[in-house]
C-alpha cells in the first residue's frame, strides 16, 4: 500500500515522502480500516519537526483522524465487514495511509447521510468542543457564549453546538471572509479582533453583562482580554494556546469577579471515560442527522498533495479542516 511516512525531522516538504509499505494485518482487539478520507491537524506539522508531545522512532506514519470501512477484523473485535466508521489511528501507524490498523475503542460507526470527508473531519474537533461546552462550560440554553478563532476546525464546531444548546453566540476571527464563514455557522454576532477590540463589543451586546461563557483556543493577549467581558458566574474554557503565549491567570480577579478558569483536555478524559465519548459519539451523530451540526471543510485534497495541504494549514490562512482523500 501506499503510505506518508516522516523519514526524517523537519517541515513537512523536508521530512515526508510517500513509502510503499505491506498491507497491515490486524491483531486481537484491532480492526483494518480501508481509508476513504483523513483529516489534517496542526500536531501533524509538529510530528514532522519533532516538536510534538508524541515522539515515534523514524520512519512513521502521521494521520489522526479517518473515515472508511472495516476490511478486516482480528480476534474479539467488534464490528462488521464493510461497516462506515470513523477512526483514529495511533503513532507510529497514522492514517495518512490506504489502509490502518485501529484498536477497537478508536472506531466509531458512522450513518450512511455522513460522508467519509465530513466524518474524517468530525472526531476531535465535535468531542472537544462538545466536552468544552457541555462537560466543562455547563452551558445552557438562552446563554450567551463567545466563541474565539471561530473558523478554525474547534471554532467552527463550538458556534454549531452553542447553536444547538439555545445560546447566543458571538464570534471572533481575523478577516472578513472568515467573519463570513463565521455568519454561515449561525453566529449571532461576529467580530473582527484584527480591526476592533472585541471587549466592548461583548459588553455592548450584552448589556454590560458579559459573555456566560468564552471558549479560548487561542490563549495570550486574547485570554487577557477575555478576563475582560466574562460575565458573573461565567466560565473561560482554555482549550489551547494557538496564539503561542501562555497566559497568566491572576487568581485575585477570578475571585472578585466571581469566574471559573476551566481547563478542557479532551484527550485525558477520552482515556478515563471512554463510555462517554461513545455517548456523545451518538449525541452528535443525532445532531448531524437533525441538521443541526456539519463539519466546515476548507478543501479535499488528493493523496499526492499532502504537504501542500499541511502547508496551507501551517499558514493559518485556511478554516475548518483539510481533508485528504486517498
Amino acid at each position: 500500500m501506499k503510505a506518508w511516512q516522516v523519514k526524517e525531522l523537519g517541515d513537512p516538504q523536508q521530512a515526508l515522502a510517500i513509502a510503499e509499505l505491506p498491507e497491515p494485518m490486524p491483531g486481537a482487539g484491532e480492526a483494518l480500516i480501508k481509508v476513504e478520507a483523513a483529516a489534517l491537524n496542526f500536531f501533524d506539522i509538529l510530528q514532522c519537526q519533532g516538536k510534538y508531545q508524541e515522539r515515534p522512532e523514524l520512519p512513521f506514519t502521521p494521520g489522526a483522524e479517518i473515515a472508511g470501512t472495516i476490511e478486516a477484523l482480528g480476534e474479539s473485535t467488534q464490528g462488521e465487514i464493510g461497516q462506515r466508521v470513523l477512526a483514529t489511528p495511533m503513532l507510529p501507524s497514522g492514517g495518512l495511509a490506504e489502509w490502518a490498523v485501529v484498536k477497537q475503542e478508536g472506531i466509531f460507526p458512522i450513518p450512511d447521510e455522513l460522508s467519509y470527508a465530513e466524518a474524517a473531519a468530525l472526531f476531535i474537533t465535535y468531542q472537544t468542543a462538545y466536552f468544552a461546552l457541555h462537560r466543562s462550560g455547563h452551558l445552557k440554553k438562552g446563554e450567551v457564549l463567545l466563541v474565539h478563532a471561530a473558523s478554525g476546525g474547534v471554532g467552527s464546531a463550538a458556534v454549531q453546538l452553542g447553536k444547538a444548546a439555545g445560546a447566543t453566540v458571538i464570534a471572533t476571527a481575523g478577516s472578513e471572509d472568515k467573519l463570513a464563514v463565521c455568519k454561515e455557522l449561525g453566529a449571532d454576532i461576529v467580530i473582527n479582533y484584527r480591526e476592533e477590540d472585541f471587549v466592548p463589543k461583548v459588553k455592548e451586546a450584552t448589556g454590560g453583562k458579559g459573555a456566560d461563557v468564552i471558549f479560548d483556543p487561542v490563549g495570550g493577549d486574547t485570554f487577557d482580554r477575555s478576563r475582560k467581558c466574562i460575565a458573573f458566574e461565567g466560565r473561560i474554557l482554555v482549550i489551547g494556546f494557538a496564539g503561542g503565549r501562555i497566559a497568566d491567570a491572576p487568581t485575585n480577579h477570578a475571585l472578585i469577579k466571581n469566574y471559573s478558569i476551566v481547563g478542557v483536555h479532551f484527550g485525558l478524559f477520552r482515556n478515563l471515560m471512554p463510555d462517554q465519548v461513545m455517548k456523545a459519539h451518538h449525541e452528535l451523530m443525532a445532531l448531524y442527522k437533525e441538521g443541526a451540526i456539519k463539519p466546515l471543510i476548507y478543501k479535499e485534497f488528493a493523496f499526492d498533495e499532502v504537504v501542500d495541504a499541511l502547508d496551507q494549514l501551517g499558514s493559518r490562512k485556511t478554516y475548518g479542516k483539510l481533508v485528504v482523500t486517498p
